[in-house]
């Protein structure tokens, strides 16, 4: 063969090799497993193994279940709250079901939009998240306000109701929004400000949750740092609590956790709800841990159906609330349930 010399030449093996590489990425392309069905191809020894760390010492297991289970019959169960006289609120397709203190169903509420977090005041006024506003009803289900959009980049994901303040978490834009109960917007907190040690909120993914606690300081959780802080209404960071840990109980794990949490009542601590290893646990009002509601195995149908959704769903984490009388609330989307648990003991 005559050797390949000059421009000519050149060109053809310029062409040549621009020949092999289309083909080598398509053999790549036909030969990849797109849909994550044939799994990673990796070793065993890159497997992710949490069967021992949902075992949970029985001692530690502070709550058992009491009846009834609610079914609330909704497709797609979004938020759980608690209200006034202990009714309870779980919004969803497009309404809010209302149960009353020993789980009667009460006349539902009719939306026009897809909920997605709400809460309810003490003179029950409801205060609805929707992907970027948030709407407003009274206690007979009538809409009274639709708050100003947030912009196309909102995703809301939790309301708290003070005396005279409305704040939400808007995991799109990673900050809380704080409002007047007039509906004007406020101001920003959270946002990335090294000036006054404030790291900016780390959300992986949609779960970023927020309460009132009774010192009169918001908690928000910081879902990807594993944390929960505590701010000033004027956005000071004043604390946190939380740690990352797999194999130790007291710590959080996975990407980001807690994704939901509720305050007991008379000042006790929290309850927070975890996905990846479904469990809701207890902690003190200085974030000490206090012991488990209830572990994995309470939720195997749960973690079954999850696992039928793949690896990277992002739907399912557990919503949890807490009533007057002490008992946890815990809300699976994925059963279309609301499970009730009651303290064992009285005293934490």
């Amino acid at each position: 063969m005559k050797p390949l010399t000059g421009k000519s030449g050149t060109n053809i093996l310029i062409g040549i090799i621009l020949a092999l590489a289309i083909a080598a990425a398509v053999i790549a392309l036909v030969t990849t497993d797109r849909t994550a069905k044939k799994g990673s191809r990796l070793g065993p020894e890159f497997g992710y193994d949490l069967t021992e760390q949902k075992k949970i010492d029985p001692a530690l297991i502070l709550y058992r279940e009491a009846a009834p289970v609610i079914k609330t019959a909704l497709q797609k169960p979004t938020a759980l709250a608690v209200g006034p006289h202990d009714r309870i609120y779980v919004a969803g397709d497009r309404e809010i079901c209302v149960f009353d203190s020993q789980a009667k169903p009460l006349p539902k509420i009719k939306l026009t939009s897809e909920p997605r977090c709400l809460a309810v005041a003490h003179d029950g006024t409801i205060y609805l998240g929707i992907q970027d506003h948030i709407e407003v009803y009274n206690d007979q289900g009538k809409k009274l306000a639709a708050w100003e959009s947030l912009g196309d980049k909102a995703v809301l994901t939790a309301v708290a109701v003070g005396k005279n303040d409305v704040f939400v978490t808007d995991a799109g834009n990673r900050v809380v929004v704080r409002y007047d109960k007039s509906g004007r917007l406020l101001s920003f907190i959270g946002k990335k400000d090294p000036d006054r040690n404030i790291p900016g909120f780390n959300v992986p993914s949609p779960y970023f949750d927020l309460a009132i606690a009774p010192d009169g300081l918001l908690r928000v959780v910081n879902p990807g740092n594993l944390m929960i802080e505590a701010y000033t209404f004027d956005g000071d960071r004043e604390f946190w609590w939380g740690k990352p840990s797999t194999n130790s109980i007291d710590g959080f794990s996975g990407c980001c956790n807690p994704v939901n949490f509720a305050l007991l009542p008379n000042d006790e601590g929290f309850v927070t709800a975890e996905k990846g290893l479904t469990r809701i646990k207890i902690y003190d009002p200085a974030g000490k841990f206090v012991g488990v509601v209830a572990g994995p195995e309470t939720f195997a149908e749960h973690d079954r159906i999850l696992s039928g959704k793949g690896q990277g769903n992002l739907e399912g984490g557990l919503d949890v609330a807490v009533d007057s009388q002490n008992r946890v609330l815990v809300l699976d989307p994925l059963t279309d349930e609301i499970r009730i648990f009651t303290r064992k003991t009285k005293n934490l």
